[in-house]
């Protein structure tokens, strides 16, 4: 806590330190969707290789996928500062750039998401808006686990959407991987906490 002396009176009284108490970074609308994407897209996958047979909890837990997508890129252009696309997607000198200090023990000490980690999300969405769509349009020719969009187009599209659902879902399944191990890095190479703010919005940066 800091001291700051009260106006006309010479009384000193605590104020929060930004130090202490961290700065605000993340939004309440961006923390939401981050921990319901957790949960929807372990659902998701969860039903996908160990549910039942018909796979209507998986459509559902897809549905919920594609809603949090959906929503968060609207929020990327309307949100705020830290949560909008203009802000932390970089061009390549940027990630090129940051890529190069990644060695370093020392914190990034970026608000939002650095380049590297923008580059990241943006791929992220990318590889969950192509799941979507593949299982929306795949028809396994079961005629009980068919995509509502497979009746749009034709048998080849849907055939080559289910081929795609797959390997699509280990691929993030390896993305989810890689943003954990990120996670371990920055906490215990370069000594920064990213799990907390998601949790309270605030970073503590020095």
């Amino acid at each position: 806590m800091s001291m700051v002396s009260e106006t006309g009176r010479g009384r000193a009284i605590p104020q929060p330190s930004i130090a202490a108490e961290g700065v605000p970074v993340w939004d309440p609308v961006v923390r939401v969707l981050h921990w319901a994407l957790v949960i929807a897209f372990a659902a998701a996958w969860g039903l996908g290789k160990f549910g039942p047979d018909q796979m209507t909890l998986h459509f559902w837990a897809g549905y919920a996928v594609a809603a949090i997508v959906v929503i968060r890129v609207i929020w990327g252009f309307v949100g705020s500062q830290t949560a909008r696309f203009t802000s932390f997607v970089k061009g390549p000198r940027k990630v090129f750039g940051y890529a190069r200090e990644m060695t370093s023990r020392r914190p990034s000490k970026t608000l939002g998401h650095n380049p590297m980690g923008a580059l990241f999300i943006v791929g992220v969405l990318i590889v969950l808006a192509m799941q979507i769509l593949s299982g929306l349009l795949a028809d396994p020719e079961d005629y009980i686990n068919v995509g509502p969009l497979a009746q749009y187009v034709s048998s080849d599209v849907a055939r080559q959407a289910l081929a795609l659902h797959e390997p699509l879902s280990t691929l993030l399944l390896a993305m989810v991987a890689v943003h954990i191990l990120s996670i371990v890095f920055y906490r215990l190479y370069k000594k920064e906490d990213l799990v907390t703010p998601m949790f309270t919005g605030r970073k503590k940066i020095d």
